[in-house]
């Protein structure tokens, strides 16, 4: 486990990917935006992104609706 700050809240994570944090959260990856250590990640990279100690994401969900 490690401890990043998601949506400015510290949290114990085993995820070791970016990919693998949406999937364990249960998000929906085609209506999400993720910032990773204040830069934008997009999706096709988000496997390709090992989480470390001390990270900070945003994780940005639309919905849509009128």
């Amino acid at each position: 486990m490690i401890r990043v700050t998601i949506n400015g809240k510290t949290e114990s994570v085993g995820a070791g990917t970016i990919e693998q944090l949406v999937h364990d959260k249960g998000l929906r990856p085609e209506a999400l935006v993720v910032e990773h250590n204040f830069t934008i990640v997009k999706q096709p990279q988000w496997s390709r992104i090992r989480l470390s100690e001390g990270d900070t994401l945003e994780l940005l969900s639309f919905v849509g609706g009128g």
